[in-house]
């Protein structure tokens, strides 16, 4: 699979999300469970990965990787999984699951998210990075993967197929809300639907300063790697124009795969063991 290839797969996931069907499936299902600052997304794939169905809410009891609000997470992620059962027509009660946290984060935060899904009664089989995650759905074997979520813009570099490097800094989406709500002197909430909702024209002006510093990060953290291109996933990377000023900035070849705030989601549920 290459990244074009990688495309496909993700709008097959979207349109089953969108459409709260599920394809025909034999076997037992791999499940991808991503814990975001902003969304919970849980994913299910077939053995040869190929997606079966999906389910996504806006959430925020995950904070640049550190659950904040424990309960309440295991609460909607309970809710979703009854959601997959009923779309699946069948029990996930000890399915095997994966789920995701941002490079370098702590290892018990890393623990407390993996038992987030445990206590939703599925199986975790293993917790990868976001932008690894990102990289098995784009089949890259070498470059950077930028995974830019709520909180954090995370970062893997690979080579042949192997990661070399990982690193994550406190700079996503939220950021970019704050910038809307100072620029426009009104509250985060009333910031963060402006961002999902109006005109990508009149928004993306004001947070591009933010855009401008993630590329500036990433940059900074590729130096001495023999890095040719850089694929951007994540929800916060949705403006039109996001892989544009992060090639302007950085100099490197930017691609934006579809539908970027799945990719991550996706990959989790291929690293399911």
């Amino acid at each position: 699979m290459d990244w074009k290839s990688g495309n496909d797969v993700i709008l097959e996931f979207d349109e089953l999300i969108k459409s709260g069907k599920a394809r025909p499936h034999t076997g037992p299902l791999k499940i991808g469970v991503d814990l975001g600052t902003a969304n919970i997304v849980l994913a299910a794939v077939d053995q040869e990965n190929r997606p079966v169905a999906g389910v996504t809410r806006r959430a925020s009891v995950v904070r640049d990787g550190i659950v904040v609000d424990y309960m309440g997470a295991v609460s909607i992620v309970r809710q979703l999984k009854a959601e997959l059962e009923d779309i699946l027509g069948e029990s996930l009660d000890f399915a095997n699951a994966a789920t995701a946290i941002p490079p370098g984060i702590l290892e018990g935060n890393a623990k407390i998210i993996a038992n987030v899904v445990d206590s939703a009664d599925f199986n975790v089989t293993n917790v990868v990075d976001e932008p690894t995650a990102a990289a098995t759905v784009l089949g890259i074997r070498n470059g950077a993967v930028v995974d830019v979520g709520g909180g954090t813009t995370g970062i893997s570099i690979l080579k042949d197929g192997e990661v070399v490097f990982t690193a994550d800094e406190p700079t996503g989406g939220t950021h970019m809300s704050l910038v809307i709500a100072g620029n426009k002197k009104i509250s985060f909430d009333e910031a963060e639907e402006i961002k999902i909702h109006d005109d990508q024209r009149v928004v993306f002006p004001i947070i591009k300063p933010v855009v401008e510093k993630m590329a500036s990060i990433v940059h900074r953290f590729i130096q001495g790697y023999d890095v040719d291109t850089i694929y951007v996933v994540g929800g916060a990377c949705e403006f039109d124009r996001f892989e544009q000023v992060f090639e302007r900035e950085t100099g490197i070849k930017t691609i934006k795969p579809v539908e970027p705030l799945l990719v991550t989601p996706l990959g989790i549920a291929f690293n399911c063991r």
